[in-house]
């Protein structure tokens, strides 16, 4: 009886995650405590980091808000934050979290007229290098005025689109019959090639907007959240946020770009799958079949889908609430003016952000043993103790490391903070004070793209539905996000030291 109690419990452990998985896991849960009282604080704080970028790269063996979630309560535990500082953390990062929670599930009622715009973009444009720069260039625009995470979605909720409309040909069954996306047994033979070209093709697609993010998003005050906390401290309006950054963020965009084409042209780096042209034909075939099937309410909805794009562009270009109340506006107006009241269809729009709004307050857990047990000040100390004029490239270089393994936000807390006290005691010019500005802001934008938990937007993608279904695992980001890095870590490094 106890034997079989025993082999249940150990069944239930992280359910079907592999047994190698959910031991190390255990063994991570027994150390640290060891760690913690023989090596102290500062080690146990560094070993949590390790083992909860571990748990990321694992996302696909195990959902990371588990075993990341033990960790948490462990570090709580033993002293390594407290309950008092892992909700400062969360309060700090409240933007973040309504956006998630609703800007998010807005996108979800706007995914028709998503689909039906990308759609015609991608049966139209039969060049790769084309539709990769449309991705690249579109996701960087909007991001310079929208916040990254809202553009992933929108990535994301086309991205599920199309693969949804060619599993379900794939597998022989109607575009409007249910079917487990996740599942490839009932996959033809016939269409088995052509469904792994078409899942690399989405994946190239998927990693050029999700770097595009990042381009866009380093070169305005709204971009990302950590831009408006460094444009508050160092009183810049839009206009000068934008010039003050722009001869790091132009250049980087251009060689941005250029790397797409280089990509796709060498098609390194597991980029340059091109559309098959069967799987082209049922998305055109699709395309029609949608356009026959619109009546007057269809149209209607589509017509308000559109209407309240623009006023969800507007809004946030204007800023005139924060991004997550207008995600809220963005439900109300969507569900009211096209009929969707029930709460079990209102209920669905949530499924895949409140479990990445949960891993994210598990992240902040982390973030906060960081803060509290002082991780990364040896790094701060060094980089503002250095002579002047090689501060800027050295904040660059650490608010990037720094960024890759954290959260960028609470990276460009400490440095502008760190920054504006040497300012406030006269150490540094205010001319100065502005280059290290802009290489804070660079720093935590551009490097960090090396890994997913370096970009919100990033990790965003690593957890959410579309990244099993194209087989896109933390590795493979790291992989297909390599070439971006080094070009944008040297050009935007270069830039920091020549043009500012």
């Amino acid at each position: 009886m106890k034997a079989s109690l025993s082999q249940a419990l150990g069944r239930n452990f992280l359910g079907a995650s592999p047994l190698w998985y959910k031991q190390v896991i255990l063994a991570f849960l027994i150390i640290n405590p060891i760690v913690l009282v023989v090596l102290g604080p500062f080690a146990a704080g560094w070993l949590l980091i390790i083992e909860f970028i571990f748990t990321l790269a694992m996302a696909l063996k195990c959902y990371p808000l588990q075993p990341g979630g033990l960790l948490a309560i462990e570090a709580v535990v033993l002293g390594l934050t407290t309950p008092e500082g892992v909700y400062t953390e969360v309060s700090h990062n409240i933007e973040v979290i309504l956006l998630l929670m609703f800007m998010v599930a807005g996108i979800y009622f706007m995914k028709d007229m998503l689909l039906f715009i990308f759609n015609k973009l991608l049966v139209k444009i039969k060049s790769k290098i084309v539709i990769s720069l449309i991705f690249s260039f579109s996701a960087a625009l909007l991001s310079a005025f929208l916040d990254a995470l809202t553009v992933t979605a929108v990535l994301i909720s086309v991205g599920v689109g199309f693969y949804s409309v060619y599993h379900k040909a794939a597998s022989g069954q109607s575009a409007n019959k249910s079917h487990d996306l996740g599942k490839d047994d009932s996959i033809l033979p016939i269409n088995t090639e052509d469904l792994n070209e078409f899942r690399s093709f989405l994946r190239d697609l998927l990693m050029h907007g999700a770097v595009g993010t990042a381009l866009g998003g380093v070169a305005t005050l709204v971009g990302e959240p950590q831009n408006l906390l460094i444009a508050k401290i160092a009183g810049w309006n839009f206009g000068e946020f934008f010039l003050h950054v722009a001869p790091v963020s132009i250049p980087v965009l251009a060689f941005g770009l250029l790397t797409v084409v280089v990509l796709e042209k060498t098609a390194w780096f597991d980029y340059g799958a091109q559309l098959p042209d069967t799987v082209r034909d049922i998305l055109n075939n699709f395309e029609k079949e949608e356009s026959q099937k619109h009546t007057n309410k269809t149209k209607a909805q589509l017509i308000i889908q559109g209407i309240v794009a623009i006023i969800l562009v507007l809004s946030l270009a204007f800023h005139v609430a924060e991004v997550g109340l207008v995600g809220l506006m963005v439900i109300v107006l969507l569900t009211s003016f096209n009929g969707i009241i029930e709460e079990h269809r209102i209920g669905h729009a949530f499924e895949e952000s409140l479990p990445f709004t949960a891993l994210l307050i598990v992240f902040f857990t982390v973030v906060s043993v960081i803060h509290a047990q002082h991780l990364f000040q040896p790094v701060i100390d060094v980089v503002l103790n250095m002579p002047t004029d090689r501060q800027p490239i050295m904040l660059f270089i650490a608010n990037g490391l720094l960024s890759a393994i954290s959260d960028n936000v609470f990276v460009a807390t400490v440095y502008i903070n760190e920054i504006k006290a040497a300012l406030d005691a006269g150490s540094i010019t205010r001319e100065h004070f502005d280059k290290l500005a802009v290489a804070v802001n660079t720093g935590t934008n551009l490097p960090s793209v090396a890994t997913p938990n370096g970009q919100a937007a990033f990790l965003f993608l690593l957890t959410s539905a579309i990244a099993p279904l194209l087989r896109l695992s933390y590795g493979k980001m790291v992989w297909m996000a390599l070439p971006y890095t080094i070009v944008l870590s040297i050009v935007g490094g270069l830039c920091v030291i020549y043009l500012l």
